[in-house]
């Protein structure tokens, strides 16, 4: 009997599959990248079969729903991340009540990793034929093979499911898991074609995705909490530079006039050598095209020294991330993770701010041994390391970690909740509300729940408050004045009744927020949310938000003048009762919060380009601000005062504006937005102004060109 792939080259109709990596785009686009996987996979897939297959790739929810009602394929295949798990299966389940004969593939990390769990996934999820685990070209590709085997279209299911596939999870008609190699990785990335020059991603250029590169895979740390942690990936394997440098021209010359950012997937960018010729030819690109303003990517865990030397010419388009998650040596001990020490940590710093970079700390709370004492230990010191941004996340309970087992969850006995996923909600055409949620740690016998929302609260002040450009100057006085900047953002959390009622509203609701964002199952998110006037909370962003950056969003376009009218007063009663300040450090606030107030003003708002504050000072703060060194700003007093406008260039305004069309001008799209928009672009720059009295211009303008200086 000829075989399917014999009838594919006589009667010229090949394997039709349908590749999609979905994202939910209700309110504002949520999963943004460029679907580089299933273009990975798709490009091996055409390498291996040629004009035997028929390829389309699919990110929006719509275009899939039209194509699978109006042309159904051969072959289903979707991803599976916590972001778009409920959303794929309910998509694949469509699929089998149109057309049962259709094989069904799914695909990706968010899969448990011990056996049990495996049975209890696939009896579940009934409605999948095939799962392909991490890397899935080589899995996905043993599938095709199979169904090309196949006497005919109806005999695609019956033949692919007949044996165990390599690289792949089957259930026999009795329900038990069928594999043999369930793992397979390609070592030589290479033999990938790109799916980027093949211009098989062209028609994701569009002004709503950011494009996405990867130039190695696997990730050489055993992290309990990360889908990336387990010892399947601990191999890393790296595409070639030659084609890492091909892929970045390709997709400057490609992208869409409005995109103005980048994604890389890689898990430690910088620990390699190859690295630094990377960021040299980002940096080479941003010089010839304006492209790309901000780089997404996760920074390695050790070696900042190497990391440092790689991205310093990017400066704050590629931040330097200390992904410490716990400095407790306890803690680290009970997630398998090794740690760059505090120490190593202070000793770089004068390092990395030599180099101009902006670097961020991320931290887990939640943890197992985690206590309300280690954890704040672990903010103060990062905030005593001196990063400008400190994040705080919960600590998820992942599908595939090592955390997310039976026996790890008995071991540390966590006490979790679930909630919804910001953006991630939608009514399909079948009329059935689908969204997606996660579990995540809220308490453990160290830690209660009560210590949880405490520190959620602290989170969110650091956070706001140590985020980049915006406060430095007031950060750097109080250290000035020798005093613990902790402790300070810890005052601004306690004396909360003392800030402007628009700023005591955000906190109030920022903690309901946190305690009633909590679910105790995930049956009660989905049938509550059923509800049309439930499901519209969602629409209003009302709930179903991401707390943390939801209410940064509504600091940064709302509030920041009071916020910055709050943190200053609270800074000013800190230093007027410590007995270790300078005995003029009065005058000095008042340039100091002045510089604060200028780069805060208006951040966000739609007329934000006339409305520049303006001071006078009678210090170069901004000299100051530029010592890497600790040097008193009693050494950058003018001889005479000058005045400085707080403005927005235009090169500003349209690459924060164009990020902000992406996602919407809801606060919703504000919080994602953020995170997508460098300190640079998004706080205004002092510009140095003549004071109109009587003024002449200084014989030797010193620091300052061509400044004219108040002679009173």
């Amino acid at each position: 009997m000829d075989t399917f792939k014999e009838n594919s080259l006589k009667n010229k109709i090949p394997l039709k599959i349908y590749l999609g990596d979905l994202t939910y785009d209700t309110v504002t686009i949520s999963a943004e990248a460029i679907p580089l996987n299933i273009g990975f996979v798709a490009a091996y897939c055409k390498k291996q079969f040629g004009p035997n297959v028929e390829i389309s790739l699919f990110k929006y929810i719509h275009e899939l729903e039209k194509a699978i009602k109006e042309s159904p394929p051969d072959i289903l295949a979707l991803s599976n991340y916590v972001w778009n798990r409920n959303l794929s299966y309910e998509m694949l389940s469509m699929m089998d009540d149109i057309d049962s004969n259709v094989l069904k593939v799914w695909g990706g990390p968010n899969f448990p990793i011990d056996f049990p769990s495996q049975q209890k996934f696939m009896k579940k999820f009934s409605k999948i034929d095939v799962y392909v685990p991490v890397d899935g070209e080589v899995g996905f590709s043993n599938i095709v093979e199979k169904a090309l085997r196949a006497s005919s279209r109806a005999d695609i299911k019956t033949q692919v499911l007949s044996e165990p596939i390599d690289g792949c999870v089957i259930c026999d008609s009795n329900g038990k898991l069928q594999y043999t190699i369930p793992i397979i990785r390609i070592k030589k990335l290479d033999e990938i074609p790109s799916p980027y020059t093949t211009g098989l991603l062209d028609k994701f250029f569009d002004d709503k995705l950011t494009p996405m590169m990867q130039t190695n895979r696997g990730c050489p740390f055993h992290c309990t909490f990360c889908a990336d942690g387990k010892d399947e990936v601990n191999q890393v394997n790296s595409f070639s530079l030659k084609r890492v440098i091909e892929e970045l021209e390709y997709i400057t010359k490609h992208k869409h006039d409005k995109t103005h950012n980048m994604i890389f997937s890689d898990l430690n960018f910088g620990m390699y050598p190859r690295d630094r010729d990377i960021s040299k030819h980002l940096a080479k690109l941003q010089t010839e095209h304006n492209y790309p303003d901000f780089i997404y990517i996760s920074t390695g865990k050790n070696q900042k020294e190497k990391i440092i030397e790689a991205i310093r010419i990017l400066k704050d388009s590629m931040p330097l991330w200390m992904s410490v998650q716990s400095l407790d040596q306890t803690v680290l001990k009970n997630i398998r993770r090794d740690n760059i020490s505090t120490d190593q940590m202070l000793a770089l710093q004068p390092a990395i701010k030599d180099a101009g970079l902006q670097t961020r700390a991320e931290v887990i709370l939640g943890l197992p041994g985690e206590t309300h004492e280690n954890h704040m230990k672990t903010l103060r010191d990062l905030v005593n390391t001196r990063m400008d941004e400190i994040q705080v996340h919960t600590c998820m309970m992942l599908d595939g970690s090592e955390m997310g087992t039976p026996t790890e969850r008995k071991k540390w006995n966590l006490q979790t909740k679930f909630r919804v996923l910001q953006r991630d909600f939608a009514k399909l055409s079948n009329g059935k509300t689908v969204l997606e949620y996660e579990e995540v740690s809220v308490s453990s016998p160290d830690m209660s729940f009560d210590e949880y929302v405490d520190m959620r609260i602290l989170a969110f002040v650091t956070y706001v408050t140590n985020r980049g450009i915006v406060y430095d100057p007031i950060i750097k006085f109080l250290r000035e004045q020798n005093l613990d900047v902790f402790d300070y953002f810890c005052k601004i959390k306690d004396d909360i009744k003392n800030a402007p009622s628009s700023i005591q509203n955000i906190f109030e609701h920022f903690k309901d927020s946190t305690i009633n964002e909590l679910w105790d199952s995930p049956e009660e998110i989905t049938e509550n949310y059923q509800k049309d006037s439930e499901y519209q909370k969602l629409l209003d962003g009302k709930e179903g938000i991401n707390v943390m950056y939801n209410f940064l969003a509504k600091v940064t376009a709302e509030s920041m003048d009071d916020w910055a009218k709050y943190i200053l007063e609270i800074a000013h009663d800190f230093i007027s009762i410590s007995e270790k300040k300078d005995i003029d450090w009065e005058e000095k606030f008042q340039d100091v919060s002045n510089f604060c107030r200028g780069t805060a003003h208006n951040t966000l708002g739609k007329d934000r380009m006339q409305t520049n504050p303006s001071f006078e000072f009678k210090y170069d703060v901004m000299k100051w601000l530029e010592e890497t060194h600790d040097v008193n700003l009693d050494n950058f007093r003018l001889k005479y005062p000058y005045k400085i406008s707080f403005e927005l260039t235009e090169k500003q305004f349209k690459s924060v504006q164009d990020t902000l069309n992406v996602y919407g001008d809801t606060m919703v799209g504000k919080s994602k937005a953020l995170r997508m928009i460098s300190s640079t672009n998004l706080w205004r720059h002092p510009v140095i102004k003549k004071i109109e009295k009587n003024y002449s211009k200084i014989e030797n303008p010193g620091s300052i060109d061509n400044v004219w200086y108040d002679h009173d």
